[in-house]
């Protein structure tokens, strides 16, 4: 077995910042895509998020994480309980260890028909609290529902999604807390467009002291693209982007322009956010909208620190 990197584990229990990235594998089995991400992802931040099936059907996200891994940067395995049960999400969760990834993302994943293999049937069988709760009890032989132990397995930094802006707002903040409960050390925020309202939703956690309890990072996706900001903004209620952003971005009158505006946008939420949210503890940089994007991203708001 590969010896297990913890490096993302080690810096959340030492209270310092966090900077991840996440992206999409490749819609084929290339692998040199995910190479490339790596390579310039690496030494920029702490740990790369590797989404599974997210919208659309990719390269296995197990592969893709493990690419990762061979090029040096700290893999976090995103697992979506939409398509397996639990005996397929417990075989990923060891399969992942024993390539040497420890960092698991759980998540629900976005449903079926918001991609492109609509009639696909998806499972539910446990939902992410539970996956949780599945992969935090490993370790001691535990499995959700089950009477029969498993011997074997190894513990794991686990992390999950948490949606600021969605309603009923009283539910999302049970959840947070669930998850927190459920073995949750990091959570990412969903992409934050509404820089006030998330500071308004960061006091509240405050108040409810779960700041304390987990590491919370704040979602940055640049929306690099005037038309898809749009079309993105009209089918996602959730993460809610405001009218004035795609307005900005739109106004633009080329690509390369409007990619420039989307940045300046992201770096000026990135800016508010650390003013706004004392006890934040970092920011996850989405390469969806563009690897140059991200990288411009990361180089201009100086948010590593070793």
């Amino acid at each position: 077995m590969i010896q297990q990197a913890n490096g993302l584990a080690e810096r959340i229990a030492s209270g310092k910042q966090l900077l991840l990235a996440e992206f999409s594998p490749p819609a084929g089995s290339d692998a040199a895509p995910v190479r490339d991400t790596a390579k310039q992802l690496a030494g920029r931040v702490h740990a790369l998020g590797v989404s599974d099936n997210r919208e659309r059907v990719a390269m296995a996200a197990m592969a893709a994480a493990s690419v990762v891994a061979a090029e040096g940067v700290e893999p976090i395995l995103h697992v979506t309980t939409r398509d397996r049960n639990r005996i397929a999400l417990v075989s990923e969760a060891l399969g992942a260890q024993a390539l040497g990834i420890c960092n698991l993302l759980c998540t629900s994943g976005a449903h079926q028909t918001l991609g492109r293999f609509r009639a696909a049937k998806n499972v539910y069988d446990l939902d992410s609290i539970q996956l949780l709760q599945t992969c935090a009890g490993l370790p001691d032989g535990k499995l959700v529902g089950e009477d029969e132990a498993l011997d074997g397995a190894g513990g794991f930094c686990l992390g999950a999604v948490v949606s600021p802006l969605a309603d009923p707002a009283e539910l999302q903040l049970a959840r947070v807390a669930k998850k927190a409960k459920a073995g949750a050390k990091f959570l990412i925020s969903q992409p934050v467009y509404d820089a006030e309202r998330f500071a308004a939703w960061w006091r509240t956690i405050c108040e409810r002291g779960i700041d304390k309890q987990v590491a919370i990072v704040a979602g940055i996706e640049p929306l690099c693209n005037g038309q898809s900001a749009a079309e993105h903004a009209e089918q996602r209620p959730s993460p809610h982007i405001p009218e004035a952003l795609v307005a900005r971005v739109q106004s633009k009158a080329d690509a390369a322009s409007q990619r420039a505006e989307a940045v300046q946008i992201a770096l000026e939420t990135i800016q508010t956010l650390q003013k706004s949210c004392p006890g934040l503890r970092g920011f996850c940089i989405s390469v969806d909208g563009g690897l140059e994007a991200a990288l411009t991203i990361l180089e201009k708001s100086a948010l590593w620190s070793d």
